[in-house]
């Protein structure tokens, strides 16, 4: 497929939202330092939460770039040792916090983080998505295109790197809400790649019991359900002051720099609440912005799905899509009371560095794939591409 321009909204809503992100942080990051400094005996200055965010909003440029310049025949020979290199993070961090080392960054509980220095740390569940994506897109063309996709040749490696990864995140790290945007990417490519139907569901019908299995053996995830369905409100401080900070927006919000749920009412302000703050502060308008970017940003990955006739592209757009659109659900969704609350990043605008920069490189490398859709919809009878070295041929 000859290459041409690529879809510029999707490179543009990505900057946009990378922007709004850092206004955000500029706004309520003094706000958190106070609370940090007040809480934890800590020394933060006003400006510490925004000029990191700023860092990370460069370096997620950078990274976007970077994802788009590199061709995508060169990236795809990595995505078994990113893949390698995630499920070896994971390995390490469960061992480091087996030894209570202090290299293992835990808080609640759950231990997610490894520690580089005073200054850096990194979440091995990020590369591991990126690492899934890539490596179950090269699994997946490679078995269709030999016929063998619904045959032990693929369900064995699947199933493997699947149960590794989710067991990994959910099971060791504890973090379900990490493990929702791993089962997204794995089903929702599974679904794309062709596999009967039958196979399809008995792979949801797994993943639905594992996922029940995770929460009923779980106390801390049962005292969450549990308190999603209490009507005592003092069960539910964080959904109840998410939810105030979001009505005390009203239509217009309260405006930069005067949120009051972020002076220490609201737990994680500039993390996982991030979408209830930007409530209170840009008011019912700035949420339906928000909204309409993000849905706007997806739309334009399925459509780049669609219209990619190389089967293993087609899948890593899929899997992008999947990742970003688990992380948008499940948020907005807890802040807004609607499912149990599920500690997850809003792309692009909770503070951070580790999920920023991977789906930062995520959205780069869709955006490079952008360039090589058809001008007609994607379908079985089309000839499909195959990358062979550094030229393309129909297979």
């Amino acid at each position: 497929m000859r290459k041409h321009k690529s879809d510029r909204i999707i490179g543009a809503l990505t900057v946009v939202l990378l922007g709004v992100g850092l206004i955000v942080i500029y706004a309520i990051g003094p706000m958190r330092a106070n609370v940090m400094n007040a809480t934890y005996g800590t020394s933060y200055s006003e400006n510490y939460f925004f000029l990191r965010q700023a860092l990370n909003v460069i370096l997620s440029l950078v990274v976007v770039v970077l994802a788009f310049k590199v061709p995508y025949r060169v990236i795809r020979k990595f995505s078994k040792p990113v893949l390698v290199i995630g499920l070896l993070a994971c390995t390490l961090l469960m061992v480091l916090s087996w030894m209570n080392s202090p290299l293992a960054k835990c808080e609640l509980g759950a231990c997610r983080w490894i520690r580089f220095g005073p200054m850096l740390t990194i979440q091995p569940a990020e590369i591991l998505k990126l690492g899934l994506v890539l490596y179950l897109a090269q699994l997946m063309a490679e078995r269709k295109r030999e016929g063998r996709l619904d045959t032990w040749d693929f369900w064995l490696p699947f199933s493997v790197v699947s149960v590794l990864a989710l067991g990994f995140v959910v099971v060791i790290q504890k973090d379900l809400g990490t493990g929702v945007a791993l089962m997204a990417i794995i089903l929702a490519m599974l679904f794309m790649s062709g596999v009967k139907m039958w196979s399809f569901m008995a792979a949801v019908g797994v993943v639905l019991v594992a996922g029940v299995l995770s929460i009923v053996v779980s106390p801390h995830r049962m005292e969450r359900l549990s308190t999603f369905n209490s009507e005592d409100s003092s069960d539910s401080y964080h959904i109840e002051n998410a939810m105030i900070a979001i009505g005390t927006g009203g239509f217009t919000g309260v405006g930069i720099g005067n949120s009051v749920q972020a002076t220490g009412y609201l737990p994680e302000s500039i993390n996982d609440s991030v979408f209830a703050v930007m409530g209170e502060t840009f008011g019912f308008v700035g949420l339906v912005a928000v909204v309409g970017c993000f849905t706007v940003l997806l739309l334009r990955l399925l459509r780049t799905a669609n219209y990619l006739h190389d089967t293993e592209e087609s899948l890593v757009v899929v899997g992008v899509f999947a990742w970003a659109a688990a992380h948008v659900v499940v948020n907005i969704a807890s802040m807004t009371g609607l499912i149990p609350l599920t500690g997850i990043t809003l792309p692009l605008l909770s503070y951070g560095g580790t999920s920023m920069l991977f789906t930062a490189a995520a959205l780069g490398l869709a955006l490079q794939l952008s360039c090589y859709t058809a001008r007609e919809p994607r379908t079985e009878a089309q000839p499909k591409m195959v990358v062979t070295g550094a030229r393309r041929r129909s297979a």
